[in-house]
């Protein structure tokens, strides 16, 4: 065998993308100086649990971490997708973050996927199942995906800090994509939620959906917010709460905003155990609810903080695919 020629990238910019794009040209990368200025320098957790998950779902994929983290060489093997496959994607980040490459790769792969992935399901990081369900998977179908075999089952719920949460993701295989021309957002027609509560009273979600409805039914009144109370094993790990709108437009366009609330995550600047103030339920609704009804062209980060009384726990969805 010759020696394997790898393309050097260096930083940890758009990791994701980088990676889903090695993998479906063959091509090695070797990236460099991944934090190497940093108090801690190196790959994150999420980072590291990226890549064995591409281990896990490729043949003959090669991953060579160095001692610190700093660099790392990865060299792609075939996408052979395959079923009853399990991965825990810890806490560091929401399964959301791994879950949008997964869907690309698993398109392309050799064999249908059907993967159970462990850890969070919302948080105020990451687009939320919720989100990913009701607007990623319908805009895959506008590209020719066939909606035999493009599943997201939400089977248990987990929120920051602990988690505990489970879904099932199954996705089909395809040939080709059908190119698609897309400029005009529309009007929006109808809004589509869920709200969600974890360990918490389901009063919560009530509050939320007040809150919510006293925008939109000003505005349109095609509206149906619909309630997830989780107790038990179900429930995750973690005490939570949160929304996730769609607005869908007359284009077949989503206007997605979603956030959950709850404790923070040490590596987010919170004590472990330590007990903050969380944001009322009301204005989870209040807040959610005006940014899923501003215009696309809005939703950029200068938007959403002059937007956000908090500051943090709410994001308008762009993700993985952008705009």
């Amino acid at each position: 065998m010759g020696k394997v020629s790898y393309k050097k990238l260096r930083g940890s910019q758009n990791l994701r993308q980088r990676l889903l794009l090695a993998t479906l040209s063959a091509t090695p990368v070797q990236v460099e100086d991944i934090r190497a200025n940093d108090m801690m320098p190196g790959l994150r957790p999420h980072e590291v649990s990226l890549l064995r998950l591409l281990e896990k779902i490729s043949d003959d994929c090669v991953v060579k971490i160095n001692e610190t983290g700093t660099k790392f060489q990865y060299k792609p093997g075939i996408v052979m997708g395959g079923r009853h496959l399990v991965h825990d994607c810890g806490v560091s980040r929401a399964i959301g973050y791994f879950l949008e490459p997964l869907v690309v790769l698993g398109l392309f792969s050799k064999k249908p996927l059907s993967i159970r992935l462990k850890g969070i399901t919302n948080d105020s990081k990451d687009p939320c199942v919720d989100t990913f369900r009701s607007a990623t998977l319908p805009l895959l179908k506008q590209f020719g995906v066939p909606s035999e075999g493009l599943e997201l089952k939400i089977e248990s719920r987990g929120v920051p800090p602990h988690g505990g949460g489970e879904v099932l993701l199954s996705v089909p295989i395809i040939q080709s994509l059908t190119a698609v021309t897309w400029i005009d957002e529309g009007m929006v027609k109808r809004i589509r939620g869920v709200t969600f509560s974890t360990r918490v009273s389901s009063q919560f979600e009530n509050t939320m959906i007040h809150a919510a409805r006293g925008i939109f039914n000003r505005l349109l009144p095609d509206v149906h917010i619909f309630t997830d109370h989780k107790a038990g094993q179900q429930a995750g790990n973690s005490p939570g709460y949160g929304i996730s709108l769609v607005a869908e437009t007359t284009s077949g366009c989503f206007i997605t905003a979603d956030t959950a609330v709850s404790y923070a995550r040490a590596d987010d600047g919170g004590m472990e155990g330590e007990k903050q103030e969380l944001v009322p339920a009301e204005d989870v609704g209040f807040v959610v609810s005006s940014l899923c009804i501003m215009p696309p062209r809005c939703f950029k980060d200068s938007c959403r903080k002059a937007s956000n009384p908090w500051n943090r726990n709410t994001k308008a969805h762009q993700g993985f695919f952008g705009c």
